[in-house]
Formats: C-alpha cells, structure tokens, sequence
C-alpha cells in the first residue's frame, strides 16, 4: 500500500482545531444539565444584552444563515427560553426576547462560563490564559469576527 505524503508545513492549526473541539466539549459538558448548548448559550446572552431583536438581526450578528439561526430560535421558543412577538414597527417581522425563564437561566449560564475560565486558568496559568484570551480576540477581529451586539454590527 502505498502512502499519501503531506505538503511539509507546521500546520499551526490543527493544536488549535483541537484545543477549541475539547474546550467546546467541555463546555457543552457544563450546559447540558440546562438543556443549552454553546451557541444558544451565546444567544441568550446577546438578547439579554439587546433586550430584543429581529431574527434576521441576529442571523446577522452571528454570522450564520437565516435557516440556521430559524432552527435555533426555535428551539429555544420550544423550551420556553425566549418569545417570539410581532414587531411593532415592521409588520412582516418578528422581535425575539429572553423570558424569565430564559433570563434566569443566564445565570447558570454564566456560572458554565466561569468553569471554563477556571479550566484555562488551571491548563495554562493566569498568564497564558489571559495571553491566550488577547491573541483569541485578535484572532477573531482580524477574521472579520465581532461580539454579536457589538456595536460594529451593521444598523438593526
């Protein structure tokens, strides 16, 4: 049997591929008893942040599809984390807002997110967690990446 050979190169993704599959792992681990997983969780936090929003607008934040983000607000309608209401201002639209049960649910969410910290902290040390963290946001940024209520984010 013959073998493949690679191009030669470093290949400085695939430790970092793989860091970000176990921290999300991890992650996913720490919000599964909530019934969330990380891009909801991501979500509900940018609600509360907004307070409200389009679908579409969030689509947009998020940088995903309108199908994906349909699928994933749905699912968060279903478990009676956010509303769906008429917009009041552009009747062929709909504005999405957390519920109290969606709300109080940040807080274990929140909780989730710290875990993570400390897990960074514990791997790493303060100094290369907090490192890793400033080289993440400069990765994110120079990828055309924002914070979803980012004030960056085209008009809503």
């Amino acid at each position: 049997m013959q073998s493949k050979e690679k191009e030669p190169g470093p290949y400085n993704f695939h430790p970092l591929l793989h860091a970000c599959h176990l921290v999300e792992e991890r992650l996913r681990t720490e919000l599964s008893p909530l019934g969330v997983r990380p891009r909801q969780a991501r979500l509900l936090d940018a609600l509360n942040e907004l307070e409200s929003a389009s679908q579409v607008d969030l689509a947009r934040m998020f940088d995903i599809s309108p199908a994906s983000m349909s699928t994933m607000t749905g699912r968060l309608i279903k478990a009676g984390l956010i509303n769906r209401e008429p917009d009041e201002h552009e009747l062929r639209s709909n504005r999405l807002s957390l519920t109290d049960k969606g709300r109080d649910q940040l807080t274990s969410i929140y909780q989730a997110w710290s875990k993570m910290d400390e897990l960074l902290v514990e791997a790493l040390g303060v100094e290369k967690s907090e490192t890793l963290a400033a080289n993440a946001l400069e990765l994110r940024n120079a990828l055309g990446g924002r914070a979803p209520y980012s004030e960056d984010v085209e008009s809503m």
